[in-house]
C-alpha cells in the first residue's frame, strides 16, 4: 500500500500484518504440510470457500484479491517468499473473504485447513506470529470496510440497525451507505437495480443483492453459519457465547475436548454490548465488550472449537445420551456433555408505545454505533447498575446531555463507586432519582422522552432520539424443556441446590450451567469467565466416568 497510513490503521503495522518467516520457521511449517508447485493464474482458494487451506510461499508470488466496485478483482496485497496467506476465517469454518491466485511460477507449502489449529497450538512461537497477522488483517478489513458487505439504507431504521449490528458484533467487514444522507446511495441503487422502497439492501462480497434479508438468511449467504452431521458427537456443546460460554469452550478445546459453541446472535452476550469494561482484570485502560468477546472467540477457535452463530437452540432432548440439542432451523447437535451458558435477555420498560419504538430509538446497548445516531443530542439512560453507568459515561462524550433515570433514591446500592464518582463529577450527566419513563413520542422514530418523579408527580419531557434501557435481564432457559430444575425466577439450579456433586453441574448428569443463567451467580464478566473455566475439570471427570461405565458395561 503506497498511501500514507494513519497511526490507528492496522495496515501501518506492516511487519506484523505481512511478516516474512525465516528459514527455520519455514522448515517447521513444512512438517505440517506438503510442498507444491504453482503456475501463473492458478487459484489457491476462492472467495466464499469454507475451510480454505493455508499456503506459505517458498518461491514466487501469490496475489490476494477481493471484488472491486466495478465487479473486477482488486488486489489487496501480494505475498512473496516467506509470507503466508490467511486471516481469521482460516481458523474457523466461515467463508473466506478473499481469493488467492498465483502470479508466477513458484512453490508453496500447503497446510490443510484441518491441520492449521494443530500447527499453531504445537508451535506456539509460530502460532503467535500467525495469529497476530490474522487478527491484524481482519482489523484492516474492518477499518477500511474491505472484503465485506455494503449496507444501503437509512442509518436510523430498525432493519438497517439490525443488519449493521449483526455484522459488527460478528466482526464482519461492513460499509454503511446512509440513504438519508449519502448521495452515493443513488449510485448503488442504480448499479444494482433496487429502489428506496427495497431498503435496507445488502450487497455481498460476490455482489449478490439481498433486500432487507432476515438475519439468518444474511448469515447463511455470508457463510457465517455451520452445517452439522446429525450423527456427529461432540464431547462438549456450549450453548451461548457470552464470557462464561467462551471461557468454558476455550478451556475445553485447549484440553483436547471436541467442542462446539452454539450462539443465536453473536459472541459476547450482554457483555458484548458494553461500550467499555474498566474493572476486568488485566485491562487497566478498559476494553469494549465486543473486543473482549472477539478475542475470546478467536482464542477458542485457535484451539479447535467450532463456533456456530445465528441459530438459536430451541430444545434439549435429555432422555437420550448423547444429549441432542435442537436448533431453530431443524438441525440437531449431539454431545456427551452440555454447558448451559445461554445468559439472559434484556428486560423491557412498561411504557406507552414502547414496542413501536424498539429499534427506532430504544436501545439496549451503548456502543459507537448507537452513539453516532444521537451525537450532539440529549439522550436518556434508564438503570442503576454498572451497565447503565458505563453507558452514561460513554454517551456523555458525544451527546448533548445524558439524563440518567433510576427508580430508587440513588446509585450507591447498585453501582460501583468509581462510576458513581464519575457521574457525580460530570457536568454532562444529570441523575433523576425516583423517576420512571411515562411518555414516548414520535412518528416513525422516537423524538421525545418523558418521565415522572414519583415523589412530586412532576413530569419532564425533553427532545431526545434515544432511550437506553438497562434495567437487568431475565434468564434464557425456555429451551431447556423442563429437563433440569430452575428456581422460581427461571435460573438454573446447580451444585447443592440441585443435589449435584459439582458446583456447576445440574441435577442432570453431564449438564452444567455457568454465568448469568445460573442461580446464585455473580453477574460480573470476571465471574462468568471463572465459572466457565472451573466447570471444565468437572466435565473431564464426568466424561472419564462415562467412559469407565461403558467399558465396564462392555466387559
Amino acid at each position: 500500500m503506497s498511501e500514507t497510513l494513519s497511526a490507528d490503521d492496522p495496515y501501518a503495522r506492516t511487519a506484523q500484518v505481512y511478516p516474512k518467516l525465516p528459514a527455520e520457521l519455514i522448515a517447521r511449517v513444512g512438517a505440517y504440510g506438503a510442498e507444491e508447485l504453482i503456475r501463473p493464474g492458478q487459484t489457491l482458494f476462492h472467495r466464499g470457500d469454507r475451510r480454505a487451506d493455508f499456503f506459505l510461499v517458498v518461491e514466487g508470488e501469490v496475489a490476494i484479491t477481493r471484488m472491486g466496485r466495478d465487479g473486477g478483482e482488486e488486489t489487496l496485497t501480494v505475498h512473496r517468499a516467506g509470507q503466508f496467506t490467511g486471516e481469521l476465517d482460516h481458523v474457523s469454518a466461515r467463508a473466506v473473504l478473499v481469493t488467492a491466485t498465483a502470479q508466477s511460477d513458484g512453490r508453496v507449502i500447503r497446510v490443510l485447513n484441518r491441520d492449521v489449529s494443530h500447527m499453531m497450538a504445537s508451535e506456539p512461537d509460530l502460532g503467535e506470529i500467525l495469529m497476530r497477522a490474522f487478527i491484524l488483517r481482519r482489523m484492516g478489513f474492518l477499518h477500511h470496510g474491505q472484503g465485506g458487505i455494503v449496507l444501503v439504507g437509512p442509518a436510523n431504521h430498525a432493519d438497517t440497525l439490525r443488519l449493521e449490528r449483526f455484522a459488527v458484533r460478528n466482526g464482519y467487514p461492513l460499509r454503511l451507505v446512509d440513504s438519508g444522507a449519502d448521495h452515493e446511495a443513488l449510485a448503488w441503487m442504480e448499479q444494482y437495480g433496487f429502489s428506496l422502497r427495497d431498503l435496507p439492501a445488502v450487497i455481498t462480497p460476490d455482489r449478490a443483492v439481498l433486500l432487507n434479508p432476515a438475519t439468518a438468511a444474511l448469515a447463511d449467504r455470508l457463510g457465517l453459519t455451520e452445517r452439522f452431521d446429525p450423527e456427529e458427537v461432540f464431547d462438549v456443546a456450549v450453548v451461548g457465547a457470552g464470557p462464561a460460554g467462551l471461557s468454558a469452550a476455550t478451556y475445553a478445546a485447549s484440553e483436547g475436548l471436541r467442542t462446539v459453541i452454539l450462539e443465536g446472535v453473536a459472541p459476547g452476550g450482554q457483555a458484548g454490548m458494553s461500550s467499555k469494561i474498566e474493572n476486568y482484570l488485566g485491562f487497566p485502560t478498559g476494553i469494549s465488550g465486543q473486543a473482549l468477546a472477539g478475542r475470546a472467540q478467536v482464542q477458542a477457535q485457535k484451539f479447535g472449537a467450532r463456533v456456530a452463530v445465528s441459530r438459536m437452540v430451541v430444545g434439549l432432548d435429555c432422555d437420550q445420551h448423547p444429549y441432542r440439542l435442537r436448533l431453530e432451523d431443524g438441525q440437531s447437535v449431539r454431545a456427551k456433555a452440555i454447558v448451559v451458558a445461554s445468559g439472559a435477555r434484556y428486560r423491557k420498560l412498561d411504557a406507552p408505545r414502547y414496542n413501536q419504538f424498539e429499534g427506532q430509538g430504544i436501545h439496549y446497548a451503548a456502543t459507537a454505533m448507537e452513539a453516532q445516531l444521537c451525537g450532539g443530542q440529549n439522550v436518556v439512560v434508564v438503570g442503576g447498575g454498572n451497565s447503565a453507568g458505563q453507558a452514561a459515561m460513554f454517551l456523555s462524550r458525544t451527546s448533548g446531555h445524558v439524563h440518567l433515570l433510576v427508580r430508587g433514591e440513588g446509585l450507591a446500592a447498585t453501582m460501583s463507586d468509581y462510576l458513581i464518582q464519575r457521574i457525580q463529577q460530570s457536568p454532562r450527566i444529570t441523575l433523576h432519582p425516583h423517576s420512571e419513563v411515562t411518555a414516548l413520542r414520535g412518528e416513525a422514530l422516537l423524538r421525545q422522552v418523558g418521565w415522572t418523579d414519583r415523589r412530586s408527580g412532576v413530569e419532564s419531557v425533553i427532545d431526545s432520539p434515544a432511550l437506553f434501557v438497562m434495567i437487568g435481564a431475565e434468564p434464557n432457559t425456555e429451551w431447556l424443556n423442563g429437563c433440569i430444575a430452575l428456581d422460581d425466577k427461571g435460573f438454573v439450579l446447580t451444585g447443592a441446590q440441585a443435589r449435584a456433586s459439582s458446583a456447576y453441574e445440574t441435577e442432570r448428569p453431564g449438564v452444567f450451567a455457568v454465568g448469568d443463567v445460573r442461580a446464585g451467580s455473580v453477574k460480573r464478566v470476571a465471574a462468568g469467565v471463572g465459572e466457565g473455566s472451573v466447570a471444565v475439570p468437572a466435565i473431564h471427570h464426568y466424561l472419564e466416568n462415562l467412559d469407565h461405565s461403558r467399558r465396564d458395561g462392555a466387559s
